[in-house]
């Protein structure tokens, strides 16, 4: 299981949300790119960037800042927030972004991530998001009537790389990641689980370990690094020993 690193833009800072909500964003740095290469330099594998503009725009807003990151870093990086076309997926892996993750469209258009699939192998990202385990989307303002373990089922077979997993009630707020529903979408699919969402420390990680043989493959961490209450060499030192 990997530890991933997060890095969200909003007006080309880096800062941190509570429960996604935009008006509780903590600032973290004026250069993203600085910070994912304070991640890399830690030794993570993987960097998870997010355009949170892009997800409330339903476009590519922070663009120009993720190129930037990049332009610094060497390792894979996937990046979500406002990707709804094929021609946003093309710009950003053109760019040199290993991964795009599909959020709102997975559930509006699940036809287009199929599509994405054939034309992208193993580039694409489903992100699911969940408010007392139904989906949530637009940035999480909307919650939709769709069960998250029911919307991960529709993509079986379809060559999606990854779920990524989010507890919105659980995201940034440090309070441990929800294992049980975690642990119950990654048994219900083959697909392979990214969780996220709660991590504070590192009893957090050892938790998550525990359920890596369900198909949790990484899990992506974001205030508690910020804040210092989880140490990244720590993690994945952990990690890599389970």
């Amino acid at each position: 299981m990997i530890i991933i690193p997060a890095v969200d833009i909003k007006q080309g800072k880096c800062v941190r949300l509570l429960q996604g909500r935009m008006e509780d964003a903590t600032h973290y740095a004026d250069d993203p790119a600085a910070m994912a290469v304070k991640w890399e330099k830690q030794g993570a594998q993987m960097i998870h960037v997010v355009d949170l503009d892009g997800a409330f725009a339903k476009s590519a807003i922070n663009f120009d800042s993720i190129c930037a990151i990049l332009k610094q870093v060497t390792v894979p990086i996937q990046v979500g927030g406002g990707i709804r076309d094929i021609d946003t997926i093309e710009k950003y892996l053109n760019a040199g972004v290993f991964r795009v993750i599909i959020g709102s469209e997975a559930l509006y258009r699940p036809e287009f991530v199929k599509q994405a699939c054939k034309l992208f192998e193993e580039k694409i990202v489903v992100g699911i998001d969940a408010r007392d385990g139904m989906v949530a989307v637009e940035g999480w303002s909307k919650t939709s009537r769709t069960r998250a373990v029911d919307l991960a089922k529709q993509f079986e077979s379809s060559g999606v790389a990854a779920i990524n997993f989010t507890d919105i009630h659980r995201d940034g707020m440090q309070t441990g990641p929800n294992i049980q529903e975690t642990a119950a979408l990654a048994q219900a699919v083959s697909i392979p689980v990214i969780a996220s969402g709660g991590v504070a420390t590192i009893d957090d990680i050892r938790h998550l370990c525990q359920i890596a043989t369900f198909g949790v493959t990484g899990v992506i961490t974001g205030k508690a690094l910020y804040e210092g209450s989880l140490d990244l060499r720590e993690a994945m030192r952990i990690s890599a020993a389970a």
